[in-house]
C-alpha cells in the first residue's frame, strides 16, 4: 500500500469551477487549471468547496468535478464534500473518496445550526463511514454557527479527523484550537488568505487559499518562507499579496476570484446563478492589483 499523501502541510488551492455561457461545467478547462496550478508547485488542489460553487452543483457534478481534477495531476485531492444533511454528507463524502480524492473538505451543518453534542455526533458519523483523511471546516459567515474549540479537540481524537480548515477570522479561536490539539496528529490550515501568515506564527501548518488561483507561486513562496521561520520574508509576500487578498473578497466569494481568473488570463469569469459578475469597479480594482504584481519573482516561477 502506498503511503499517505501530504494534505495539511503546506499551500492548497481552492479552485474554481469554471463555466460556459450556459453556466455548463467546462472540464476541459478545469482539467488545464488543475494543472497549470500543480505545475506552479503547490501542494495541493481542493475542488467543489465555497469557492468552486459546491452550492449550486448537482451531486453528480460534484463527482465529475473531482474526477476531473483527479485525473489531470499527481498531486494531492482534497475534495469538498459537506452538507447540512448528516445522511447525505456521508453519501458525498463516500462518493469523492470512491471518485479519487486523497481527503475530503467537510464543512460544518449549515442553516440548522447543531448544537456541540449534534455537531460532533455529525462529524464522527462521516470519519466512522468513510475512511479517508478528513478536514473539518469552519467558516461561521456562511454556517450561521462556529465550532467550539472544544468540540474540534474532541474530533481530532479520532484517526480519520486529520485537520481543521479555519475560516472564522478570529486568530483567537484559531490559536486555541492548536493549542488544544497539540498533542493530537492534527493540522489547522488557514482559510483566510490575509490570515495566512498570522496563522502560520501560531502553529498552522498551511492554506486553503483563495488567492491561489491567480497567485500559485507567490502563495507557495509565503506559506514556504514561514513554515522555514523565515518570516521577514514572508511577512514581504504577505505585504505584497494584500492588496489582491482584499480586492478577492469585496464581493461575496467567488465572484471577485472568478473575475481574477479572466483578468489574469486564466480562464472565464462566469458564475452560476444566483450569483452575479463582478461589478466594473471591482474588475478595475483587480485589474490594478494585477499591473502592480506583475510576474512573480520567487523560486518555481512560471
Amino acid at each position: 500500500m502506498s503511503p499517505p499523501r501530504n494534505v495539511t502541510t503546506g499551500t492548497f488551492v481552492a479552485m474554481t469551477t469554471p463555466f460556459d455561457a450556459e453556466e455548463r461545467i467546462d472540464h476541459d478547462q478545469l482539467a488545464a487549471d488543475a494543472q497549470r496550478l500543480a505545475e506552479a508547485g503547490v501542494d495541493g488542489l481542493v475542488p467543489v468547496g465555497s469557492t468552486g460553487e459546491s452550492a449550486t452543483l448537482t451531486h453528480d457534478e460534484h463527482v465529475a468535478v473531482v474526477e476531473t481534477v483527479v485525473e489531470a495531476v499527481d498531486v494531492p485531492v482534497i475534495a469538498g464534500a459537506g452538507s447540512n444533511s448528516t445522511h447525505e454528507a456521508i453519501s458525498l463524502a463516500g462518493r469523492a473518496a470512491d471518485a479519487g480524492a486523497d481527503a475530503l473538505l467537510l464543512i460544518s451543518p449549515y442553516y440548522n445550526k447543531p448544537e456541540p453534542e449534534g455537531m460532533e455526533r455529525h462529524y464522527r458519523r462521516i470519519a466512522d463511514a468513510v475512511d479517508v483523511p478528513q478536514i473539518v471546516y469552519n467558516v461561521p459567515s456562511r454556517t450561521g454557527r462556529s465550532i467550539d474549540p472544544a468540540t474540534t479537540a474532541a474530533l481530532a481524537e479520532h484517526e480519520n479527523i486529520v485537520g481543521y480548515k479555519a475560516a472564522s477570522g478570529d486568530l483567537g479561536l484559531v490559536s486555541e484550537v492548536v493549542e488544544r490539539t497539540r498533542d493530537e496528529e492534527f493540522a489547522v490550515l488557514s482559510g483566510d488568505d490575509g490570515l495566512t501568515l498570522p496563522t502560520l506564527s501560531v502553529g498552522g501548518t498551511g492554506v486553503i487559499s483563495v488567492a491561489a488561483n491567480v497567485e500559485p507561486e507567490r502563495m507557495s513562496a509565503l506559506v514556504r518562507d514561514a513554515l522555514d521561520d523565515e518570516y521577514a520574508l514572508a511577512r514581504e509576500r504577505h505585504h505584497e499579496l494584500g492588496p489582491l487578498f482584499r480586492a478577492l473578497f469585496v464581493e461575496t466569494n467567488p465572484i471577485p476570484v472568478k473575475e481574477a481568473m479572466d483578468v489574469w488570463g486564466y480562464g472565464p469569469a462566469e458564475v452560476r446563478d444566483p450569483l452575479s459578475r463582478a461589478t466594473p469597479e471591482t474588475r478595475a480594482e483587480l485589474e490594478a492589483v494585477h499591473d502592480a504584481l506583475g510576474e512573480p519573482d520567487v523560486e518555481g516561477e512560471r
